[in-house]
């Protein structure tokens, strides 16, 4: 009977309205209480940032933004300070006028070997630097709404805003819950941030989504980012620290990527009506002079987007790599991409770069464009090396002909590295050229259309090991295509008959 009164006493209303009091004598300052107008008509940047200061001098807190439309350019995060966007509360980046202008992008540590947008930081809708102990969470939105896709408009001192989240050696970070529409450049440039956790973010990005770059111990969890124009998680190391630094210990589980018409992937429409080949996909690598080691991509989902990338071309190293449970569908490029070259966008004398010990499984790609077959490239006297694929199943639209089976594909050294420069591949299925140490397990290639090239392609490949492997092939067309090959063997692939060869110049069957 007690436990009754109590129940009718707090009203899920009142404990709310408690807990919030209890809050306020403590760590919540209410960016309201503090000028902000939340009309989406004033700008708010004032009062915002006013509020920040407050709580850090308080000794940390919530900065807490109730439902409204807080217009804004810069927002300077402080250490020990989350910001709370609630429920019907958005942080709207204001558009660019002759009296609304964000921070000026700083003079960058070095800004030779990388994009412009690498290396500035402050132009961005919120900015933090040299912090710790910070988190953006709730349920709210950010819309980047004035934001621009380019280092600036009428040089690069306009103040225009480009990026809706910029940290720079920042540590201990959560971003959680909250949604991103339109990020501008980037939705989110993280550079060297530590320990740090992004979970449950939904991002409609107009360029790329995710930057996590030269970063340590980080989680991506659960987030779904569509991107159309750009990557949308996208792992990098670059010299915008003025020092090469790795980006090791990253784990990215349960995402989805996708490259929806802009706008289409939160208003739940989906539509496909746009960009011919949108980017989408998670990536690791263009800027890689740091290195990657110790990542873990797990249970990720693409649709309509580009393929998995794996790339390292500026003289860093990449190792320890696992992806699992991959699924995939309506991928216009290369459904696996992994690519070893000499760009050395980086200072003279860099080292060549090294890709070893990357291990993917239990990975289906559906309705692939017929153009590429998987590329896995390294460069002559410079082989990805120890590479293992099991479990791997790709269904090509296929349409390929006898003259393209005859492509030759240049050594693209110091090409950038994107699928793109490789054209159409003169395999369907894997085009596998200076890599050593190969194995792979229960691999299936097929197409709906026929296709007269040859499933697999190998040049200059030692120490392959294939088995269990199924291949659409039409009569007089070979399976596999073997130049220059040592130590290769197929068992277990019927109807292939198992096969050892120490040595294949040039083979086909």
């Amino acid at each position: 009977m007690l436990y009754k009164h109590i129940r009718l006493l707090f009203t899920p209303a009142l404990l709310l309205v408690m807990v919030c009091q209890v809050m306020a004598q403590g760590q919540l300052y209410n960016v309201k209480k503090y000028g902000a107008k939340g009309d989406g008509k004033n700008l708010d940047t004032k009062a915002i940032n006013q509020t920040i200061e407050a709580a850090s001098l308080g000794g940390g807190g919530t900065v807490y933004f109730p439902a409204g439309d807080y217009l804004s350019v810069t927002i300077h995060l402080k250490s020990n300070i989350n910001l709370y966007i609630e429920q019907g509360a958005t942080i709207v980046a204001a558009a660019t006028t002759a009296a609304v202008k964000y921070d000026l992008p700083e003079k960058g540590e070095n800004e030779i070997y990388q994009d412009f947008g690498h290396s500035h930081f402050q132009n961005s809708l919120i900015v933090g630097i040299d912090l710790q102990n910070i988190s953006i969470t709730g349920p709210g939105r950010i819309w980047g709404k004035g934001l621009i896709r380019e280092d600036g408009i009428n040089g690069v001192n306009s103040g225009y805003g480009n990026k809706t989240l910029a940290l720079k050696r920042c540590r201990n970070v959560i971003l959680k819950d909250f949604t991103v529409e339109k990020g501008g450049w980037f939705g989110f440039l993280l550079t060297a941030v530590d320990n740090a956790t992004i979970d449950n973010i939904k991002m409609d990005a107009n360029r790329d989504g995710i930057d996590l770059i030269s970063s340590k111990n980080v989680r991506i969890s659960n987030c779904s980012i569509n991107s159309p124009g750009d990557d949308a998680i996208v792992l990098k190391s670059d010299y915008a620290l003025n020092y090469p630094r790795v980006t090791e210990n990253i784990t990215i589980t349960n995402c989805q990527v996708s490259g929806y018409d802009e706008g289409t992937f939160l208003d739940g429409t989906f539509q496909k009506k746009g960009r011919k080949n949108p980017t989408g996909r998670i990536k690791l690598g263009t800027e890689s002079n740091g290195g990657f080691k110790n990542i873990a991509i797990t249970n990720c989902v693409f649709d309509h987007c580009r393929g998995l990338a794996i790339e390292t071309v500026d003289g860093a190293v990449l190792e320890d790599i696992v992806i699992s449970n991959i699924t995939m569908r309506d991928i216009t490029n290369a459904p696996l991409f992994i690519r070893l070259g000499a760009r050395q966008r980086g200072p003279e004398g860099s080292p060549f770069s090294i890709l070893q010990r990357v291990m993917i499984s239990n990975v289906i790609a559906y309705d692939i464009t017929g153009e590429q077959g998987a590329i896995i490239s390294g460069i002559p006297g410079h082989d990805i090396d120890d590479l293992s694929l099991n479990n791997i199943s790709f269904y090509f639209k296929g349409g390929g002909t006898s003259a393209q089976a005859l492509n030759e594909i240049p050594p693209l050294i110091d090409s950038y590295p994107d699928p793109n420069r490789f054209g159409i591949t003169p395999a369907y299925g894997f085009f596998i050229r200076n890599v050593k140490n190969l194995k792979m397990n229960n691999i299936k290639v097929s197409y709906v259309t026929p296709d007269f090239r040859p499933a697999f392609i190998l040049d200059n490949v030692t120490g392959a090991d294939f088995q269990q492997i199924r291949a659409d092939q039409i009569k007089g067309s070979p399976v596999f295509n073997l130049k220059s090959v040592k130590n290769f063997s197929l068992s277990n692939s019927n109807p292939i008959v198992d096969i050892t060869l120490t040595e294949a110049d040039k083979k086909q069957f």
